[in-house]
């Protein structure tokens, strides 16, 4: 219900048959491992009253499709889609600033992120194992690429990195 401010830790963790969730604007944050193991889920909305996304939120949700998260949310925390194998496309609004460690590890079917001007950190391994990503740019927020960032990107034909970047 509208009533609710906040979705705590593995609060839906392994409802295996959930396909489905309104996150009710007037939520702020999504506790860790929240709906996580929910493999049946595909798509979510994320709404603006939520500022952060903890650690493993959606990781291991397989059939997760596409996920839009809409302007508010600052942060996603490590491993919060890892391993959604079926996330093709994720919008991310522009007032976010960190990409935690392997929050998009084994999204092997993403094709397309826009990483927004906003975002100055990105996490080891955050694109660790994208395997059908084409090309990525990295925003001039971001002043340096993480250890393994695009660890076994097998499709990275490109990937734009401004002078902004200052250590590899």
């Amino acid at each position: 219900p509208a009533s609710v401010k906040s979705i705590d830790d593995s609060a839906f963790y392994e409802c295996r048959t959930l396909q489905s969730i309104t996150i009710p604007v007037g939520v702020t944050s999504i506790g860790n491992s929240a709906f996580s193991w929910c493999s049946n889920l595909l798509s979510i909305l994320i709404p603006s009253s939520v500022t952060s996304i903890g650690k493993s939120v959606f990781s291991d949700c397989y059939n997760l499709q596409s996920i839009t998260i809409e302007k508010g949310v600052t942060s996603i925390g490590n491993l919060a889609f890892y391993c959604c194998k079926n996330l093709c496309s994720i919008t991310i609004p522009t007032s976010l600033t960190s990409i935690g460690d392997n929050a998009f590890s084994h999204c092997s079917k993403l094709q397309s992120i826009t990483i927004p001007a906003s975002v100055t950190s990105i996490g080891v391994f955050a694109f660790s194992y994208c395997c059908t990503l084409p090309s990525i740019t990295i925003p001039t927020s971001v002043t340096s690429i993480s250890k393994s960032m695009f660890f076994q990107c097998s499709n990275l034909q490109s990937i734009t990195i401004p002078t902004s970047v200052t250590s590899i």
